[in-house]
């Protein structure tokens, strides 16, 4: 069964401010991981997040992490962040269990 992904309005900015080739990356990796299987966690590509209720993960695309969580077969992509942004991204709007 193929999860339907989400794009929270914060991540489709993100994706804009990506340069174009950047973004067609980060769409076919949202299709291919995201739908199939979000939370089939990975050693290089999804990681599940210690320590936050939300985001639930990260996925991995080059020097760019989304962070999504998993509810009821959807997927919700909150942000899509330089890797160099993660950890204020992450000290501003993740949430501690």
């Amino acid at each position: 069964m193929p999860f339907s992904v989400v794009l929270a309005p914060e991540a489709v900015e993100d994706l804009n401010r990506l340069k174009a080739s950047a973004r067609s990356t980060v769409k076919a990796a949202l299709q291919t991981h995201l739908q199939s299987e979000p939370e089939k966690i990975s050693r290089s590509r999804i990681k599940r997040l210690r320590g936050l209720s939300r985001p639930q993960y990260r996925l991995r695309v080059g020097d760019i992490r989304v962070f999504y969580d998993v509810v009821d077969g959807v997927v919700e992509v909150l942000a899509i962040v330089p890797k160099s942004e993660t950890s204020i991204w992450l000290a501003q709007f993740g949430k501690a269990q």
